[in-house]
This record gives C-alpha cells, structure tokens and sequence, in this order.
C-alpha cells in the first residue's frame, strides 16, 4: 500500500513539475508604439483605442511641450527642434509607428502641446522611426474626398511616399483616408451664389469615396495592425468605407479578403 502510496505522490509531483516550467516559461514581449499626430478627433480615437488595448507595452506620443497624460501605460517624447532626420533617438525603442496629419483642434489645451507632423516631413519622420527600431507603420494620408485619382488609390502618389517604402519597415501601410472640406464663408452674392451651385456637386461623389467617421478610422487602424503581411500596402477608400458599414465579424471580413487579395 505504501508503495502505490509513494509512486502515486511521484506522479502528482512530476505533474506539477512540469507545469511550473510550462508557466515559468516567459511570455511574448508587446511592442512598443510611437504615436505622431496624436491630434484632432481621429489622432484621439486613435490614441484612446490603440492605447487602451493592451497590446503594447508602452505607447509614446510626440509632443511639443511637456504634459501629463491621463492613460495608463502613455508616454510623453519631446520633438526635437530641427529636421525630423536630425532627431535624436536617445532610449525610445519602438516596433510599431503610427502617422496622422490632422490639425489639433484649438479648444483643446492639451492637443495644442502635441506635435503634429506636416506632409513634408513625412520622409524624414519615417526615417527617424526607423533609426528608433520601427519595423511596422501606419500612415493616415488625407486627400480631398471625391478628388484622388484612381491610379493612386492603390499605389504611391508622390516620390516622398516612395522613398518611405524604401527606408527599411517590414511592414508599411498608407490608408487613403477621405478628409471634409473646409467650411468656407464668402462674401457678396455672387460668391454666395456660386458656392451654392457647386455645392450641388457634393452629391455626385459616390458614397465609398466620402470620409468615415473618425472612430471607425481608428477602429481599422486598430484592426488590420495585428494582421498587416510584410510589404508595402495602400487601403483605398473603398476598403474603409466597406469597412464601415459592416456589423459584427463582417469588418474583420472585409479586411481579411483584402488581405487575401493582396497577397495573391
């Protein structure tokens, strides 16, 4: 009896053995994030929701002057004065990058202390992020709804987005994204006049090239992340707005057939 007795505890004992190894073993480390342009209703969104995942394990955000930020896990990193290429990369490490232009909304005090990069420091951005160990990044790039021609809703418009595909990332991904006009108030009757009659042409835009709500932006960007291939990508507005109007599993749908397109 004292035998099975023994052999039984060997057993119980080997087992727990092993799970204290199994569990012992370390888990993956999250990335880290680098957020730009962390401004505007999409710049939010996309802070609070990235942020907020879990995913990461420290989010930055480049800022103009020093503030204190209310969410867990969220950094301040100073922008340098000078060209973005002349950056300093100091400690801040980083995997994955996030890009948006949108202006900070003035109402706002603490949008106003953050740094919003402009268009034409993209390339010396993207090529600071590389030297801060980036391999993954997102570029939000707005254009005039209705007005982006065909060709370049799939492919690279100018030479700076070239030279940013040919900076190094594993993964890079421009999402041509719709963005409003700028309401506009003329003056005299004429000018009034005629911004009404053109106006009319609004409607004529068909309804997947027209913007998206920022929260379903930055849902999408939150989405395709974790499944983004390596290689150079542009989602057109076609994608987003597919995107948008999908309940339940149907977005994460839609971007895996794309994905899938993609990869064909």
């Amino acid at each position: 009896m004292s035998y099975f007795s023994s052999q039984a505890e060997d057993t119980v004992s080997s087992a727990l053995q092993a799970a204290l190894r199994r569990g012992a073993v370390a888990a993956p480390a999250k990335p880290g994030l680098i957020v730009a342009g962390a401004t505007g209703a999409l710049g939010s969104e996309v802070l609070r929701r990235l942020a907020g995942s879990g995913r990461f394990s420290r989010t930055q955000v480049l800022a103009r002057e020093p503030i204190t930020t209310g969410l867990l896990q969220v950094g301040i990193t100073l922008a340098a004065q000078g060209a973005c290429d002349s950056w300093p990369v100091q400690a801040l490490r980083a995997q994955i990058g996030v890009v948006m232009f949108e202006p900070p909304r003035l109402y706002h005090d603490r949008e106003r202390a953050l740094w919003t990069p402009g268009p034409e420091q993209l390339l010396g951005l993207a090529r600071w992020l590389g030297r801060c160990g980036v391999q993954t990044l997102v570029v939000v790039m707005p254009h005039a709804e209705g007005r982006l021609p065909e060709a370049l809703k799939r492919g690279l418009a100018n030479l700076d987005e070239q030279a940013v595909s040919s900076v190094g990332f594993e993964r890079l991904l421009l999402v041509r994204s719709a963005r409003k006009k700028a309401a506009e108030k003329p003056s005299g009757f004429l000018a009034r006049t005629a911004a009404w009659m053109l106006s009319t042409l609004s409607y004529m835009i068909p309804a997947s090239e027209r913007p998206i709500r920022p929260a379903k932006l930055a849902e999408f960007v939150d989405a395709i992340l974790p499944l983004l291939p390596a290689g150079t990508h542009v989602a057109p507005p076609e994608l987003l707005w597919q995107f948008a109007q999908g309940q339940g599993s149907e977005p994460r749908a839609a971007l895996q057939a794309w994905l899938n397109t993609r990869l064909d």
